[in-house]
């Protein structure tokens, strides 16, 4: 199989984002998928045991290739859907003294639809839990009095590193997603996007002080 993506010789398709690619591509693959099965079958000719690698040598056949197309906009719709859902949920350490914020554990449970491949969607979510540790207790942007930024290198933007981030967990729950024929639902940036709001509520029943500004930095606690 050959993908091709980004081509200006192919038709229109959908931005890669808003957690639509997956949507978008499968339905096609599914497609073309179904139109190579449905060739298969009529070159097979009725014959029983048959392998699906001698049906195209008998007919002289080096290969077989189908195409799929498929329109992930249902009716009246702007754009493909993706109505994936998630809830997460952190434990945070505060030591009093020192104000110092330690996130000790993060469960995300998320309804992606049918999960193709579970591993690469746990990492996928893993790694966007991690993203949003980052902007809830270390990313923040600093300008010095010239209006220059202070700290443009890694050196000195503070990103998440082994140390900060904390026992991780992922789980998948739901069902496949009536709208489209493979039952996708898109898990890219659902991953992130409660973090912050899940730690922020954290810290606020630890201290009874409720943060509505990131990063949450040690001189605000204290």
């Amino acid at each position: 199989m050959d993908v091709a993506i980004g081509d200006s010789d192919m038709p229109l398709a959908p931005q890669s984002g808003g957690s639509g690619l997956a949507i978008s591509l499968s339905g096609a693959i599914e497609n073309a998928a179904a139109n190579l099965r449905r060739k298969l079958n009529e070159l097979r000719g009725g014959r029983i045991g048959e392998s699906y690698a001698d049906i195209p040598a008998r007919h002289g056949l080096d290969e077989l290739s189908a195409d799929g197309e498929k329109t992930p906009h249902p009716e009246q719709a702007s754009v493909a859907p993706s109505p994936a859902f998630a809830a997460q949920f952190a434990e945070v350490h505060i030591d009093a003294a020192l104000g110092l914020l330690r996130v000790a554990r993060i469960v995300t449970a998320v309804d992606g639809g049918r999960i193709l491949n579970k591993k690469l969607a746990r990492s996928q979510i893993t790694g966007a839990v991690v993203m949003g540790i980052g902007m809830t207790l270390l990313e923040e942007t600093i300008f010095d009095a010239t209006g220059r930024i202070a700290n443009a290198t890694f050196g000195d933007y503070l990103v998440p590193v082994n140390a900060d981030v904390p026992d991780l967990d992922v789980v998948f729950v739901g069902e496949p997603d009536r709208f489209n024929a493979v039952g996708v639902k898109g898990v890219g940036e659902i991953g992130i996007t409660g973090v912050a709001a899940a730690i922020a509520n954290a810290v606020y029943h630890a201290t009874g002080r409720r943060f509505r500004s990131l990063p949450i930095t040690i001189d605000q606690l204290l």
